[in-house]
Order: structure tokens, then C-alpha cells, then sequence
């Protein structure tokens, strides 16, 4: 079994980031991964800190959420 990735503060802020930036744009999580070109359960296990984002990613979020990269590193 593998073992989980460790959750650090900056980790679990981001995923909670993630999520209120999706609110905030009023999208769910469907039609966000639609946009994306990704299942749904790909914005769920991101936006609970499950998986890690990679730095591509992350400027896809911030482009379909109209987000600078700055408010995820906040």
C-alpha cells in the first residue's frame, strides 16, 4: 500500500482555497471539471487536500475561477 502524502497548514489552505474560489465563481464541481476536461472526482480529491496540485494546474484553476495566482498562496 502506498503511503499518503503528509497534509501540511499550506497544503490543507490550498485545498481550501481551491474550493471557495470554485463557490465564489458559482460553479459545482461537475461543471468545473468539465471546463477542465477532468471527472469530477478530480476536483473533490483536490479541493479536500487528497491529491496535490501540481504549478500547471494551478494557473487552470486560477483562469476558470478569474483568480490571480497570488490568492492561492495567500
Amino acid at each position: 500500500m502506498t503511503p499518503q502524502p503528509k497534509r501540511t497548514d499550506a497544503h490543507r489552505s490550498l485545498a481550501a482555497r481551491l474550493r471557495q474560489a470554485r463557490k465564489d465563481s458559482g460553479l459545482t464541481q461537475v461543471q468545473a471539471a468539465e471546463r477542465l476536461g477532468k471527472p469530477q472526482s478530480f476536483i473533490s480529491k483536490c479541493e479536500s487536500g487528497e491529491r496535490r496540485v501540481d504549478a500547471l494546474e494551478l494557473i487552470a484553476f486560477a483562469g476558470l475561477y478569474k483568480k490571480p495566482l497570488s490568492y492561492f498562496a495567500r
